[in-house]
């Protein structure tokens, strides 16, 4: 019998502009509802971004949103973490003030904004011409973007959006015990993260076998895998963002090899 072939993880084509505008107008939906679902108490509960409570998540949520399809908001709230966090990055500073901007925004507000942004967020970016959004370069407001796969408004479009706002998704079902509900669209960004990690993979080759909804098969590297990472999908994700795994990561093989693993980590 024949070896099934393991599809190679740079083999994944990026999320081409039409699957994109699905993808983030469903998670869009998704938090949301999830949103939707999160008790009054549990607002105040901490998350795994650090000093964050689900109602931070929350506000920084909607304001990536609103400023796709207000960017003066976003330039704005750069120049105005500079002096207000000068100690931090950019991106942390700007993040920041994201959330300062509604702190006194009461928890069921922020779910109707977000009903009301996300959308919006999503048709405008579907407005700028890709030509022109790979032309816009994030570092320019972002010095860390540098780091990210693809320095360019396209691929904040085409990838980031869903990445941000499904892991904040998955923050704050964590943080209030609601069962994370993966639907469709959810394999798409898993198989994002893994493109990813391929693109900057220089560990022996290892084999992810990764279950649930949104998981499958991929190889990292060339040749036979030194080591097969067994997890469910979401779990490796969790790992991958610098959060603490929820669930198991079991590798077998080269000890070498499984290093690499547990120290590899994906922008998100």
């Amino acid at each position: 019998m024949a070896t099934p072939t393991i599809a190679s993880a740079l083999a994944v084509p990026r999320t081409p502009p039409v699957r994109a505008r699905a993808v983030n107008a469903a998670e869009v939906r998704a938090m949301t509802a999830a949103l939707g679902r999160v008790a009054p108490g549990d607002w105040s509960r901490g998350t795994a971004c650090e000093g964050w409570t689900v109602r931070d998540v929350t506000a920084h949520v909607v304001a990536q949103y609103e400023e796709l399809s207000r960017p003066w908001l976003m330039a704005g709230r750069v120049l105005r973490a500079r002096r207000r966090y000068p100690h931090l990055t950019p991106l942390h500073g700007h993040n920041l003030c994201q959330v300062d901007a509604r702190r006194s925004v009461p928890p069921h507000r922020l779910v109707a904004l977000l009903a009301r942004f996300g959308p919006r967020g999503v048709s405008a970016v579907d407005r700028v011409p890709p030509s022109v959004r790979r032309r816009i370069r994030l570092s320019r407001l972002f010095p860390e973007s540098r780091e990210l796969a693809e320095d360019s408004f396209d691929y904040l479009a085409r990838v980031l959006i869903s990445r941000d706002t499904w892991m904040h998704r998955v923050d704050i079902c964590d943080a209030t015990g609601q069962e994370l509900v993966l639907r469709e669209h959810d394999g798409e960004v898993v198989a994002q993260v893994v493109l990813d990690l391929a693109l900057r993979w220089d560990g022996p080759p290892a084999l992810l076998d990764l279950a649930g909804p949104a998981g499958g098969r991929w190889l990292l590297g060339r040749g036979a895998p030194a080591v097969t990472v067994h997890a469910d999908a979401v779990t490796l994700l969790r790992h991958l963002s610098g959060r603490a795994p929820r669930g198991g990561i079991v590798c077998e093989g080269d000890a070498d090899a499984q290093a690499a693993v547990m120290a590899a980590r994906v922008v998100f």
